[in-house]
C-alpha cells in the first residue's frame, strides 16, 4: 500500500466535506493510504496571493512541503489550485538555489527546512499513473453502463503543462479514460475546455455565470447524466452556478448533477450510495443514482 500525505486545502474541509469523504472512502480500496498532517495550512491559492507577493506565496507553500518532507511522504492534492501551487513551488525550489535559500530563510524562523526530497501529485495522477486503469478496471464490481458523463478538467491541473506534467493541455484524456474504465461513457461536447470562471468571479460575477451557462448548456444538449471533475472550486461553480442561473437575466433551468470523480469510482467499486454524502449535493443526484442502481 502506497502512503501519501493528504492535502485537503481550504475549500474541501470547509465547504465540501462530502468530497473529502469520497476520497477517504475510495482510495484505500485501491491500496492508497492517506496520512493526515494536521499542521498543513493554506496552499496558498495560485492567483491572488501570488499576485500580491510571490515571495510570500512561495514561503507559505514551502512550509507545507517541509512538513511533508519531515514525514518522508509525497503529497496527494485533491484540489487543482492546491496542486498547482505546491507542484510549481516544489519545482521552483528544486531548480532555483536562490529561491530555495529565500524560502529556507523564512522557514528557519519556525525551525523548518526545505530540502527538495518529495514530489507533489494531483489525485488524477495517483489514479491514472500510480494505480492505473488496469487495476481500477479489475476492481470494478458494478459497471456504470449507460451512464453518459461530461468530463471537466479545470485549468490549474493541466496548465502550465511544462511544470505540472499531468496531461496534454489542449486535448487531455486521463479523466475521460478514468470514466470509461468504469463502464460509463465520457461524451464529447462543445466548450469542453472552457474555464469554470473562478478566477473572475470576484470582479465580474455576471460573465462568470455566463461561462457556467455556456458550458452546462452544451452538457445538457448532449443529454449527459452528470458532469464529473476533480477540482472543488470547479465543482462549486458548476453546482452553485446552476442554482444562480435560475435568476434573471439568465432564467436557465439546468439540472445536471455534478459528481466528484471518486463518488463515481466508489459506486463502480460496489459501494452503497449511503456511504457517500450525496444528500449534500445542491443539484439533486437521484436520477443518476437510480440509473446506476438499476
Amino acid at each position: 500500500m502506497a502512503d501519501y500525505a493528504l492535502f485537503l486545502g481550504c475549500n474541501i474541509p470547509n465547504r465540501l466535506p462530502h468530497l473529502e469523504l469520497a476520497a477517504r472512502k475510495v482510495l484505500p480500496k485501491l491500496d492508497v493510504n492517506l496520512v493526515d498532517i494536521p499542521e498543513f495550512g493554506c496552499c496558498p491559492e495560485p492567483i491572488g496571493i501570488q499576485e500580491l507577493s510571490r515571495d510570500a506565496w512561495m514561503a507559505m507553500a514551502s512550509i507545507n512541503l517541509a512538513l511533508a518532507e519531515e514525514k518522508g511522504l509525497n503529497i496527494i492534492a485533491l484540489c487543482n489550485g492546491c496542486f498547482e501551487t505546491l507542484k510549481t513551488v516544489n519545482t521552483e525550489l528544486k531548480h532555483n538555489e536562490h529561491h530555495k535559500e529565500m524560502a529556507n530563510a523564512a522557514l528557519a524562523k519556525i525551525g523548518k527546512e526545505y530540502k527538495g526530497t518529495i514530489n507533489v501529485k494531483h489525485i488524477i495522477q495517483v489514479l491514472y499513473n500510480d494505480i492505473g486503469l488496469e487495476k481500477i478496471k479489475a476492481s470494478v464490481q458494478k459497471e456504470l453502463k449507460g451512464i453518459k458523463v461530461a468530463v471537466h478538467y479545470g485549468c490549474h491541473v493541466i496548465r502550465p503543462s511544462a511544470i505540472l506534467e499531468v496531461d496534454d493541455p489542449f486535448q487531455p484524456k486521463s479523466l475521460d479514460e478514468l470514466v470509461n474504465v468504469l463502464g460509463a461513457e465520457s461524451i464529447p461536447y462543445l466548450r469542453k475546455m472552457l474555464c469554470c470562471g473562478t478566477g473572475i468571479e470576484g470582479i465580474d460575477k455576471e460573465n462568470q455565470l455566463w461561462m457556467v451557462h455556456d458550458k452546462v448548456a452544451q452538457v445538457e444538449r448532449m443529454k449527459a447524466d452528470c458532469m464529473t471533475m476533480l477540482c472543488p472550486l470547479c465543482y462549486i461553480q458548476y453546482e452553485m452556478g446552476q442554482l444562480q442561473l435560475k435568476k434573471e437575466p439568465y432564467s436557465a433551468q439546468f439540472k445536471t448533477p455534478v459528481m466528484y470523480y471518486p463518488e463515481l469510482l466508489g459506486l463502480a467499486l460496489g459501494m452503497d450510495p449511503s456511504e457517500f454524502g450525496f444528500k449534500l449535493h445542491r443539484v439533486k443526484v437521484d436520477a443518476v443514482l437510480q440509473k446506476i442502481q438499476g
